[in-house]
């Protein structure tokens, strides 16, 4: 999160050492208004999660990450995952009141590009 201003940055997964990192990029306009939270899975042996600021210098932010008390996607989202094929794109409307949204990534053990 920030106080007010964007939050930009690079976030990566680790698994093990010879692996190449699970990339993410996010951007947000106001961190203070809409903070990132994310939950990734962290299947087979050590990992390492990596947080660089990509940002201006002028925008820093607040980042931790906490490896016991860890959200589980709810019961509604696991159910009514759809399967998206590379290179394809499907959006999720939804109304102005909401506040949040659940997001679940995940594949049968490719990579998640």
């Amino acid at each position: 999160s920030t106080e007010g201003p964007p939050l930009d940055a690079d976030i990566e997964l680790w698994h093990g050492p010879d692996n190449t990192p699970c990339k993410m990029r996010v951007y947000v306009e106001n961190g203070e208004v809409r903070p990132f939270r994310a939950v990734i899975e962290t299947p087979r042996g050590p990992n390492t999660v990596a947080i660089r600021n990509i940002g201006q210098l002028e925008f820093p932010f607040a980042a931790k990450v906490n490896a016991a008390m860890v959200v589980q996607p709810s019961a509604e989202c696991l159910a009514s995952s759809q399967t998206i094929q590379g290179g394809a794109l499907r959006t999720y409307p939804f109304e102005s009141p909401v506040d949040s949204v659940q997001i679940l990534l995940k594949t049968d053990g490719r990579p998640l590009n």
